[in-house]
């Protein structure tokens, strides 16, 4: 019987491991910690979900009625806690054990074809006939370089805690999107003199319309895409405003909704009306701890805090194996299949906007057809090859929900062809 390997033990991971254990096939689980959950064990303290609890579960695991619209980093935890208890998912993971090394085993065929040497942090090497890497994109921290030296104290946003992390009283937030948000507007209201960076102007989106979510409204849905994006535009401008309302915010640069970041926040928004937030426009230099700006002005910090994102890293596995745009590897079949490897299923290398546990669940099942393909064809049949010539190729890892259910759909329909199709008269 076949064997496969799982990377991680976070959302994406526990969507993996479930599908597995649905489908009855054994493999083994590596967790670089020592608990389930991922990123949501490390995330700093103020962080809540932007999408509502009712629509954020996985698939058939809903959370429980009673928490609150938009639970917290502590609240989420227990859900993939309780995820894993439910269907003891635990047994199959490694905590403690990463993986060091993810190699090709040895064919004429394509490369995955024969399946994967995987070897771990505790100096064993498995064979596996297949690869789940969810290893999620969270955790590589992205900084941009500018010219000098910063000679205060620097903190990423994916190794900030709390206000604890901060030096000093004056504090300059690098970065505008949801995070960078967040942690200004907690330096805000712990009463640090905060400023924030945004070089690029934002729909700074509420979380709720009328006291309930947007993907809550029932009538929204009764509209096409294009045109709920411009109803909501209209209600984002009843109620903040637009640019103009707020010191120092730049005009977005972008038309509609779908064409910028899904930036969701309005606190951020509060507290600049406050005189607690202050908005400056992009880095020229550092000098010391004085920030030098592109309108010629300057100031002087104790404490940045990067939120500016993070790279998307496969630190097991040989770039010679990736093609990468923009950072990221290049995929096809719903951005789970790596172009060229057979066998090795990106799970959560995409964040289609909107709740992103069910998404993970699409992808393992999707990942899961591809595996029975290999299976009945008694371990092997190319894949990822007839998906290349099929589809574009998938670069981003934020993309609007609609274009990668399309993707979705055009990757069930090309499985199900192939699994009519009689393995040797599909090319490579």
């Amino acid at each position: 019987m076949s064997k496969y390997c799982v990377i991680g033990a976070g959302p994406a991971g526990l969507a993996s491991m479930k599908t597995l254990v649905d489908a009855g096939l054994e493999f083994d689980c590596f967790e670089r910690t020592q608990a389930v959950g991922g990123h949501w064990n490390t995330d700093y303290e103020a962080l809540h979900l932007i999408t509502s609890s009712k629509v954020t579960g996985y698939d058939g695991h809903p959370m429980p009625e009673d928490w609150p619209v938009f639970p917290s980093r502590k609240l989420m935890l227990k859900y993939f806690e309780d995820f894993a208890e439910e269907f003891d998912l635990k047994k199959h993971v490694s905590f403690g054990v990463s993986v060091d090394r993810v190699e090709p085993l040895p064919t004429d065929g394509p490369t995955g074809s024969a399946g994967w040497s995987v070897t771990t942090s505790d100096g064993k090497t498995n064979n596996y006939d297949g690869v789940f890497v969810a290893n999620g994109h969270l955790w590589d921290e992205k900084r941009p370089e500018f010219p000098g030296e910063f000679t205060g104290k620097t903190v990423h946003s994916g190794s900030y805690t709390n206000t604890k992390d901060i030096d000093g009283t004056r504090v300059l937030v690098i970065g505008s999107g949801n995070s960078g948000c967040d942690l200004a507007v907690d330096a805000a209201q712990n009463h640090f003199e905060t400023d924030i960076v945004i070089r690029r102007g934002h729909f700074f989106q509420p979380k709720t319309f009328f006291g309930v979510p947007r993907a809550e409204l029932g009538w929204m849905q009764e509209f096409t895409f294009e045109e709920q994006d411009l109803i909501a535009r209209l209600m984002i401008r009843l109620s903040v405003g637009t640019h103009e309302n707020y010191p120092g915010m730049p005009a977005p640069d972008h038309r509609t909704l779908a064409d910028g970041p899904p930036v969701v926040n309005q606190l951020l928004l509060y507290w600049i009306h406050h005189g607690r937030i202050a908005v400056k426009p992009g880095i020229e230099r550092f000098e010391g701890k004085t920030v030098h700006f592109s309108d010629g002005t300057s100031k002087e910090y104790d404490t940045i805090l990067y939120a500016t994102g993070f790279h998307a890293s496969l630190p097991f596995l040989s770039e010679e194996y990736l093609e990468r745009q923009e950072g990221v590897p290049l995929r096809v079949g719903a951005a789970i299949v790596p172009l060229g490897l057979e066998k090795f299923y990106l799970i959560g290398m995409i964040g289609a906007r909107g709740p992103q546990p069910p998404i993970y669940l699409i992808q393992a099942k999707i990942a899961l057809e591809m595996v029975r393909l290999h299976e009945q064809a008694g371990g092997y049949r190319s894949i990822a090859g007839p998906l290349e010539k099929l589809q574009e190729k998938e670069w981003r890892i934020d993309i609007l929900r609609p274009i990668w259910l399309d993707q979705v759909e055009h990757t069930k329909t090309a499985l199900s062809i192939m699994a009519e199709v009689k393995p040797e008269t599909i090319s490579s």
